[in-house]
């Protein structure tokens, strides 16, 4: 299911802003900041552990004792196995022929399992190779295993790989510790398959949602002349600035936040809400992402909102760097990340191929949640973009 951390961005980029000039002093905020650390080093941990020790509400599809039990990659695994005739009686997937699927574990570089699928077309030659970033709290065998399906029947081999502490992967569930060395990891695993001898001279998309947008973006920032094109669908690049001002937190705050995101980095201290209703316009499809049993929907880690905040900003200041051939895909009425920031993105970045769709009245879920006519418009859209950009490599 579509979660992500975007309030809680915005609300940290936007709050100190919102303050009055001695509201920042810092000679009054550093007498307040010693006072509440001593008080917050005290009464913290046990609050801590009664909070993660409380149950979250519950949700059709898993109980709140499931979803407390999916910190590591075995539990995750063997829930995934448990849930396949639900999986399969949703019918989310789609029919699979036509398309050549294969699952995989791999151990990277830094000893981390992966999980990774791929989905080529049965038969002919593939148009491009397309590598998918799914988004925050999300998996690659859920609502993409029919997305990648569509793909491949359309003669494009798909690959797709859950980030480490996301989906099938190892790691500590919904725990970001450096949002570049993800990145990394994407790069990785995705250059290991652009050079298999097979696939040589074909063009290369990269393909984002949401969060995997910025995973998207910052691969691109980090190999400027090797992708041959981005697919960036409701792409989280910006904190918004349309969030009311009620919202913001004080800046004396944020700077608690800081101070605590070293001492207790994997801690689930932050507010959520479950934004199934914000991201699915689609009411059996929003029932449907309950099913998403790997799916991290608990309050994000202290480490994971920090590195998302951290990105957001790296983006918004690298927007001009930008320089591949880009599609970017965006619901008029999102309301989990803002439209406004894939037309600033649009109206920054160097590339000189480059193409912005707004979906009037279209939710955040532009592939998953909305009504199956909006979705195959929408994918009408990516694969004709694609098809042109593939004849022209």
């Amino acid at each position: 299911m579509i979660t992500v951390m975007h309030d809680f961005v915005a609300m940290l980029v936007n709050g100190a802003g919102d303050v009055s000039s001695s509201a920042r002093s810092w000679s009054a905020a550093g007498a307040l900041l010693v006072l509440l650390w001593i008080a917050l080093a005290t009464l913290l941990p046990p609050i801590l552990r009664r909070i993660e020790s409380d149950s979250s509400a519950r949700q059709d599809g898993r109980s709140d004792r499931l979803q407390r039990n999916l910190d590591w990659a075995t539990e995750r695994r063997k829930i995934f196995a448990d849930y396949e005739k639900v999986r399969r009686s949703l019918n989310i997937a789609g029919p699979s022929t036509g398309v050549v699927a294969t699952e995989e574990f791999k151990v990277n570089s830094r000893g981390v399992e992966l999980f990774t699928k791929s989905w080529l077309p049965e038969s002919g030659q593939p148009k491009g190779l397309i590598f998918y970033c799914h988004g925050y709290g999300d998996t690659i065998s859920f609502f993409f295993e029919g997305i990648a399906r569509r793909l491949a029947r359309a003669q494009y081999a798909v690959f797709g790989m859950d980030y480490e502490g996301f989906g099938l992967s190892s790691g500590l569930h919904g725990y970001i510790e450096s949002f570049d060395v993800l990145v990394d990891d994407v790069i990785e695993h995705y250059s290991s398959i652009r050079e298999r001898k097979e696939f040589t001279g074909l063009p290369c998309f990269l393909f984002g949602e949401s969060m995997g947008g910025a995973i998207a973006i910052k691969a691109h920032l980090k190999q400027p002349k090797v992708w041959d094109g981005a697919v960036l669908v409701a792409p989280m690049c910006k904190a918004s600035q349309h969030i009311a001002d009620d919202m913001y937190p004080p800046w004396i705050l944020v700077q608690i936040l800081k101070a605590l995101v070293p001492v207790f980095p994997k801690s689930k201290l932050l507010p959520t809400r479950d934004l199934a209703a914000y991201a699915f316009k689609d009411p059996e499809k929003r029932k449907k992402a309950y099913y998403n049993v790997v799916g991290y929907v608990d309050r994000p880690r202290l480490r994971t909102a920090w590195e998302l905040l951290v990105t957001t900003q790296e983006i918004e200041s690298s927007m001009r760097q930008v320089s591949l051939p880009l599609l970017i895909l965006h619901g008029g009425a999102d309301k989990v990340t803002d439209p406004s920031v894939s037309k600033a993105l649009y109206d920054n970045a160097s590339s000189t191929d480059k193409r912005l769709y707004l979906y009037e009245g279209v939710y955040h879920g532009i592939l998953e949640g909305e009504p199956d006519d909006t979705i195959d418009r929408v994918l009408a859209d990516i694969c004709s973009w694609l098809d042109l950009h593939s004849k022209q490599n």
